[in-house]
């Protein structure tokens, strides 16, 4: 028993100044031992998995190496929602990881070098390779652009932690695929079970139905009671059970979006741009200071640019100035610089020399121009590469680097191969090193043109911005967590509330919110109204914390506003079920029911009860279920649907003809079914887990 335990358990005893004492020289003591004060512990830890902690610093490390992946798979800069991304997806890994971590270990599941090797570079490779090397503008994985990537590695230390962690993401992805994989093998199918599938979905049931609507009753005839509320609760209190804790955040939004004026404003500008343009040496240098979006200077052919651009670009002369047209709230404007005639894509094969190892840059040239010669006089081009190259990816393969497009390399590698033609034998110098470069093929042939593009986005002005921030700090004074909903209806303003904010999301009722207003929700408390106001680029938003909702299920309280129009319905069947129930005593058939509800008795055909719907009303799984289990000819109780209250009557079944192929339905079925085991099993799994969740504290 421990020390605290003991004091417990010795309820009687008074707490002496000397044991006082003791309790305090111990928890010093480890103070002293642990280096950092008890209630310091942990400061950095972003999370903890089944006892596995993960620090800020080594996960922060994965996410801007996520982030950087991102960014070079979808080009430009990386953005709030890019970050979010990057941050759920470190944390997916990290979870899956430990939470399947000693299942794995249990039956000693592993990933060999030559398997990792092939989810890398085979034929099939992992999604997250194919993820990260998708060419943005094809869609396509890029193998070349792998290729590319690997032969950086070695050279780069920050791209050799980005590869080590995509790696990693690899393995663990793999582990759990052969994890899936045991698990799905251990499901089965059995003939009774096809048999009984089988005849839920071509079993026809020929039906009568009375349908009393919930809108025939008025909402002033179903008062509720707390009673209705708890016994709408207790029924169905499973449907209340969360993964982790919420929030709930009343909230005022102030808009602050450009208008007309600012529009105009943003125009003229990019049109005094335009005659700058005209006139400037350095095209790409002016196009890249002046831009709010910096575009590559680089050829690219039709399709790559803005559809206004697009149409355009490729049908006026080399030095033409086009625009502005208005795409995606941004004026763009572009000076054409030149155009060519090109292949699509090039296939080629290289090898490089390290200037260093060489002794230099012209050592290293003069070597180059020797290994040309050679090649030139007959000799192999890939042996040279396996003696010569120092790209260890590239080399193993006679130099060989695929088929690529423009865009994939570094620019005087791509001017030689998609400036030259098939055969040439090309001496180039690049910040890799010196390439002897050998065009293999070239494929395609279409008109580029080398753009300097220049985008000012639509935004809005001083005194739009200004006359937005006095209208929220005007609000900010005023507001208190009680009178929240009136200051702003005062102000002109709609005060909503977000019920269910979890700790990482970005949005609040579908719309933009900063990280900084969801971080600071889950610092406050229940009452607290925020001192600043939180801004986005379009909105200043003002909050207050209305709610706490625990991890675990939630409280009536907390669901009671959202469970209400059921818990009206529920209500509602009360009254209507007394009402069948009145028309159903001595009543022999349907038509009976209808003519004392005053109701027409509705005829249907051919449903199935794989798909319970009555035809032109809705999806009605109670009815249909009910309708596959009455014997022809009587009718049903009332029964309460989605859509009102029902009383059935089954005219007849038509049943199938035997299954012709019962393996086939068998097969299919246990694709679905095992599909559906590992997705139970690992949230079983995560439902047992121990998991503390802190990235609200650092992202």
């Amino acid at each position: 028993m421990g020390l605290m335990g003991f004091l417990r358990n010795k309820a009687g005893v008074i707490l002496t100044a000397a044991m006082a004492i003791a309790i305090l020289a111990f928890l010093l003591g480890d103070v002293v031992r642990g280096g950092a004060p008890f209630w310091a512990r942990h400061q950095n830890r972003v999370g903890e998995v089944n006892g596995t902690e993960i620090e800020y610093p080594a996960f922060n490390q994965q996410v801007e190496q996520t982030e950087e992946m991102f960014k070079q798979q979808m080009g430009g800069a990386v953005t709030p929602q890019m970050r979010t991304y990057a941050v759920q997806q470190v944390w997916n890994q990290f979870l899956s990881r430990e939470i399947l971590k000693k299942e794995i270990e249990k039956i000693g599941l592993t990933v060999g070098k030559e398997e990792l090797n092939d989810l890398v570079k085979g034929p099939n490779p992992s999604p997250q390779i194919v993820q990260a090397f998708t060419n943005p503008q094809t869609g396509q994985f890029d193998h070349s652009q792998l290729m590319t990537f690997l032969g950086q590695v070695n050279n780069n230390p920050a791209v050799y932690d980005q590869w080590n962690t995509l790696l990693e993401g690899v393995r663990d992805e793999r582990l759990s695929s052969k994890y899936g994989e045991l698990l799905s093998n251990s499901v089965y199918v059995t003939s009774l079970e096809a048999n009984e599938e089988y005849q839920e979905r071509n079993k026809l049931a020929n039906f009568k139905y009375i349908l009393l609507d919930y809108a025939s009753v008025k909402d002033a005839d179903a008062k509720l009671t707390d009673a209705d509320y708890q016994e709408y609760y207790d029924e169905h209190k499973s449907m209340f059970k969360t993964q982790e804790e919420t929030r709930a955040i009343q909230y005022v939004t102030v808009d602050a979006k450009p208008l007309a004026k600012d529009s105009l404003a943003v125009k003229e500008t990019i049109n005094k741009l335009k005659q700058d343009l005209i006139v400037a040496k350095d095209d790409s240098l002016f196009a890249s200071i002046n831009s709010d979006n910096k575009y590559p200077f680089t050829y690219v052919k039709k399709g790559q640019l803005s559809p206004s651009l697009d149409s355009v670009v490729f049908n006026v002369a080399a030095g033409t100035t086009v625009g502005p047209f208005l795409n995606n709230n941004a004026y763009e404007i572009a000076k054409v610089v030149s155009t060519i005639v090109s292949p699509d894509s090039v296939k080629a094969s290289h090898i490089l020399l390290d200037p260093t190892a060489e002794g230099g840059v012209d050592k290293a040239l003069a070597k180059a121009d020797s290994i040309k010669g050679l090649i030139q006089k007959g000799d192999n081009f890939a042996a040279l590469a396996v003696q010569f190259s120092k790209d260890p990816e590239s080399k193993t393969n006679g130099g060989e680097l695929g088929t690529f497009t423009r865009g994939r390399m570094v620019p005087e590698f791509e001017n030689a191969v998609f400036e030259g033609k098939t055969g040439d034998i090309k001496v180039v110098k690049s910040q890799f090193g010196v390439h002897v470069i050998k065009i293999e093929k070239q494929s395609g042939s279409s008109k580029y043109a080398k753009v300097a593009i220049i985008d000012k986005v639509i935004s809005s002005g001083k005194e739009t911005l200004n006359n937005a921030h006095s209208k929220a700090t005007a609000f900010l004074s005023a507001a208190t967590a009680q009178n929240f909903a009136q200051e702003a209806k005062k102000l002109g303003l709609e005060a909503k509330t977000a019920s269910r904010v979890t700790a990482m999301d970005n949005v609040l009722d579908g719309n933009e919110a900063p990280r900084d207003l969801i971080k600071w929700a889950f610092e406050a408390k229940k009452g607290d109204i925020s001192d600043k106001v939180f801004e986005t680029e379009t909105s200043y938003i003002l909050a207050s914390l209305v709610d706490i909702q625990p991890k675990g299920t939630l409280s009536l309280d907390a669901v009671k506003k959202d469970i209400e129009p059921a818990v009206r319905n529920m209500v509602k069947a009360k009254i209507l079920k007394e009402k069948f129930d009145k028309a159903l005593a001595g009543a022999s058939s349907i038509d009976q029911v209808a003519q004392k509800v005053g109701k027409s008795a509705i005829h249907v055909e051919n449903v199935v009860f794989a798909n319970p719907v009555i035809p032109g009303v809705a999806l009605e799984n109670k009815v249909v279920g009910t309708v596959f289990g009455l014997q022809p000819n009587k009718p049903s109780k009332a029964i309460e649907g989605n859509t009102g209250v029902y009383v059935v009557q089954v005219n007849g079944f038509t049943n199938p003809a035997a299954i012709s192929d019962i393996n086939g339905q068998k097969k299919q079925m246990l694709a679905a079914k095992a599909q559906r085991a590992w997705g139970s099993i690992f949230r079983a799994l995560q439902d047992k887990a121990e998991i503390i969740d802190n990235r609200v504290k650092f992202f």
